[in-house]
């Protein structure tokens, strides 16, 4: 009898990183970003960047990156070519820059920094208003295909590509921004 190895699984992971650059020294850090994002995205892991600039009052630069697992994420945040690229960056800075790391839902309904994490009654209530017409129109539009393809409605194969493209609209597609579109309600 051979003894068992556990296995880890890790999952996707995604981290926040917000900057504020100084007024005057915006255009640097831009040129920066430019330089920067195209390094992340050659990085192992990496899924997916999105940089929401500020609006507003409000001067923060979001960086939001996508890793495939939280051991990826650490490699890159860890990286010499990173520490370098801070390092360089530092200067236009008017705060140290803040990391956060998020794994699964709780991604979705982390709350601008002023404010209190929504209660889980809203939580709950947003998701299922985004997950309900999904759970409907995904089955429908990929009805054609799974005429076509009767081969694709074998056993598990309809209930896993429909779920499977249900999550991907809810991660990267519907809830980023749906809790932006309904912050002032959820946040509340």
């Amino acid at each position: 009898m051979s003894a068992s190895i556990p296995i880890e699984v890790e999952s996707a992971v995604t981290t926040i990183i917000v900057q504020r650059p100084y007024k005057n020294q915006v255009e640097a850090y831009e040129n920066w970003l430019r330089e920067m994002v195209p390094l992340a995205q050659g990085a192992a892991g990496h899924r997916g960047v999105n940089v929401i600039k500020p609006h507003g009052q409000n001067d923060e630069y979001t960086i939001v990156l996508h890793f495939a697992s939280e051991t990826t994420l650490r490699h890159w945040l860890e990286s010499d070519t990173r520490r370098q690229m801070v390092e360089k960056v530092r200067p236009f800075l008017n705060t140290d820059e803040k990391i956060e790391i998020k794994t699964g839902l709780e991604f979705w309904f982390t709350p601008p920094e002023s404010r209190k994490m929504a209660p889980p009654y809203k939580q709950f209530l947003l998701t299922w208003s985004a997950i309900f017409p999904l759970s409907v129109l995904v089955p429908l539009l990929l009805s054609p295909l799974f005429s076509a393809l009767p081969f694709l409605s074998v056993s598990l194969g309809k209930p896993l590509l429909i779920s499977m493209l249900i999550v991907g609209l809810m991660t990267f597609v519907v809830m980023p921004r749906y809790t932006r579109l309904v912050a002032r309600w959820l946040y509340k």
